[in-house]
C-alpha cells in the first residue's frame, strides 16, 4: 500500500510540475527572446574631468571624456582632457577588440584607485566617441 502511494505522489508531482513549465512557457516568462537584449537608452551619468577626479575618494565611480595620449607600460596609460592628465589602469580585455589613437576621443567608465601617493583610474568600459 505504501509502494503505490508513493507512486501515485511521484506521479501527481511530475505532472503537476510539466503542466507548470508548459504554463510558463506559453506566457513567455521562461523563454529567451530571440532578439538581443536592450538596456536602458538615455541620460546617465555626466563626464567630469581628469582634474575632478583625483580629487574624489577610493572606488567612486566615473566618466570621463578625452583622449589617452600615451602607453606608460603594462596595463598603465595617460589620459589627457581640458583640464590636465591621469593615469589610467587597462586590462587587456578592456578594449574589446577596439583600435584607439591618441586622436580619438573616448569616454572612460572606472573607478578611482588611490593609493598613499598616487590616483588613476581603473577602466571597466572605454568607447570612442564619435
Amino acid at each position: 500500500m505504501k509502494k503505490i502511494l508513493s507512486l501515485v505522489l511521484c506521479a501527481t508531482f511530475i505532472v503537476a510540475g510539466a503542466a507548470m513549465a508548459d504554463a510558463k512557457n506559453k506566457s513567455g516568462f521562461t523563454q529567451a527572446p530571440t532578439e538581443s537584449r536592450g538596456g536602458f537608452h538615455g541620460p546617465g551619468r555626466t563626464p567630469i574631468t581628469a582634474k575632478e577626479a583625483a580629487t574624489l575618494r577610493d572606488d567612486t565611480p566615473v566618466v570621463l571624456r578625452g583622449n589617452i595620449v600615451q602607453h606608460l607600460g603594462g596595463d598603465k596609460y595617460l589620459f589627457k582632457d581640458v583640464s590636465g592628465t591621469i593615469r589610467l589602469d587597462i586590462d587587456n580585455d578592456e578594449w574589446h577588440g577596439q583600435t584607439i589613437t591618441p586622436g580619438d576621443t573616448v569616454e572612460i567608465r572606472g573607478e578611482v584607485d588611490k593609493d598613499w601617493n598616487s590616483v588613476e583610474i581603473e577602466v571597466n568600459r572605454i568607447s570612442k566617441v564619435e
